[in-house]
């Protein structure tokens, strides 16, 4: 289990500052602030909040955000508390997130600032203070010119759409603001991301380290570039860093999960065990064996839902995924006794499906890995040192671990970028390509699966075929590719 930090509100928050900090003056009446331009459809996608800065994300619009966050998270919370603040290292961020602040503040809630810090963070400092809620400033995995606003319940989960529909509400202008009695205040917390540092390696239990793994990480130039080569160092591994600075221009350019190039020629040069790769924000890994070949989600889940499976730590040998998870991954699972249960894209699916049914292991075939055992959420870090873990008490290199995994079905994934919101949201009223993907599941029967959708993240529809051979998955891929381009992109 994860070391708590339980301490009370005052003790968090330091015994520096003075009583006037805390005496709520400062702002009495109703405060109301001005509406801004949303678009028609629904603010809130897959992960929060996302889009291109300048044009859907801005300082008034994050303002109200903050605002509206404050609001519903104090009106549904049985007493009151902060709401943890983080960012990535994106060039906006620090724009967002000081504008978010303000919002808070507006609303009489306090924030603790923490600066850079991968997404995990938040939800877990939240989950374990006395914090009502928790914001992380990122657009995770998207390029440097796209932002995201991320919130958390007071357990640190995702928030759910009830409550981001509140929050909607409120920035449409369809809620009576409500007096605001004070300010609240802004306090910077740099210092709760160590602790969070500490418990990473806590999860271990200190039964394992990682002497005489060579690692390469690849920290994509975001938010883990101070904490994952620290924790993994301190964990005895020798650590290779690649993308190793917070660099808004660069953050995911040609690196981190989206793109594992450069991580798998490093670790073939350097002769190394394994290597990581993160995204912008931290939330999710992409593993690399010493062969340079890519070990994703699927193969993540299935290595450590076997090792809980020995240790009976896996309740009715349950694995949630997601629509995207391969075919061989759920077969193979199946023919270990297992059971798996697929969800919507998007890792918040996959978080209310465990907690509905009592699943400890759950995640993504892009990475976003959930293990209750350790975490409320996904996260990178942990589930990077637990893979670690895992081949250092294997005594037996990653490759050969997939090896004896499972073969996964060809699939292929082509993302069509579809600038027009509505016509992207709305693609399943297109007739010439719902006939072109019942034309193609008919001529595949049982022997493949076709997942078209409209990313929650990206301005993009994606088209994922899978098939009992990469000829066919080809076929159908450029046949629905070419419908998508025809009836939706002009």
């Amino acid at each position: 289990m994860v070391t708590s930090i339980n301490k009370t509100q005052e003790d968090i928050r330091g015994s520096s500052q003075s009583e006037s900090h805390k005496s709520g003056k400062g702002l009495n009446g109703n405060f109301a602030l001005n509406l801004v331009s949303l678009p028609t459809t629904a603010l809130f996608g897959t992960d929060g909040i996302r889009g291109e800065v300048g044009e859907l994300l801005n300082a008034p619009l994050a303002l109200q955000v903050g605002f509206w966050t404050g609001m519903v998270l104090q009106s549904h919370s049985c007493q009151p508390g902060p709401v943890i603040l983080g960012q990535d290292s994106r060039n906006s961020s620090d724009m967002l997130a000081m504008a978010l602040s303000a919002g808070l503040t507006a609303a009489g809630v306090e924030v603790w600032y923490l600066g850079l810090c991968p997404t995990p963070t938040v939800a877990y400092l939240t989950s374990i203070s006395e914090a009502i809620g928790g914001v992380m400033i990122s657009a995770s995995h998207n390029p440097p010119e796209d932002n995201g606003i991320k919130i958390f319940n007071g357990n640190g989960a995702k928030l759910s759409p009830v409550l981001q529909a509140e929050i909607e509400a409120g920035l449409r202008g369809q809620t009576i603001t409500s007096k605001v009695r004070h300010c609240g205040r802004h306090y910077s917390r740099r210092e709760l991301v160590s602790q969070y540092g500490e418990t990473l390696k806590q999860s271990l239990q200190n039964t394992v380290n990682l002497q005489g793994l060579k690692i390469v990480l690849d920290l994509a130039w975001g938010a883990a570039v101070g904490l994952a080569p620290k924790v993994f160092t301190q964990m005895g591994a020798e650590v290779i860093s690649l993308h190793n600075q917070a660099d808004g221009d660069r953050i995911n350019v040609n690196c981190g999960s989206t793109n594992l190039g450069i991580l798998q020629a490093t670790v073939m040069e350097h002769h190394a065990d394994l290597g990581f790769a993160f995204d912008g924000d931290a939330d999710r890994v992409l593993a690399v064996d010493h062969t340079g070949r890519q070990v994703d989600g699927d193969y993540i889940l299935y290595l450590w839902g076997l090792h809980l499976q020995q240790q009976q730590q896996l309740p009715d040998n349950l694995i949630v995924s997601t629509v995207m998870a391969n075919l061989g991954f759920e077969r193979a699972w199946q023919a270990q006794g297992g059971k798996l249960i697929r969800t919507a894209v998007g890792d918040q699916y996959v978080q209310a499906e465990m907690m509905r049914t009592g699943g400890m292991l759950g995640g993504e075939q892009s990475g976003h890995i959930l293990c209750r055992h350790y975490a409320i959420t996904g996260d990178g870090l942990l589930t990077a040192l637990h893979i670690a873990a895992l081949v250092k008490q294997a005594g037996v290199p990653l490759s050969e671990m997939v090896d004896q995994s499972f073969q996964t079905y060809p699939q292929l994934l082509r993302n069509v970028r579809v600038i027009d919101r509505d016509r992207r949201l709305n693609w399943q009223n297109c007739i010439p390509v719902q006939q072109a993907i019942a034309l193609a599941e008919a001529a595949m029967g049982d022997t493949g699966r076709i997942l078209v959708r409209a990313s929650g993240t990206e301005p993009v529809i994606r088209v994922m075929v899978e098939a009992a051979s990469a000829e066919l998955a080809n076929h159908w891929t450029n046949e629905l590719v070419s419908q998508v381009q025809q009836h939706l992109t002009v």
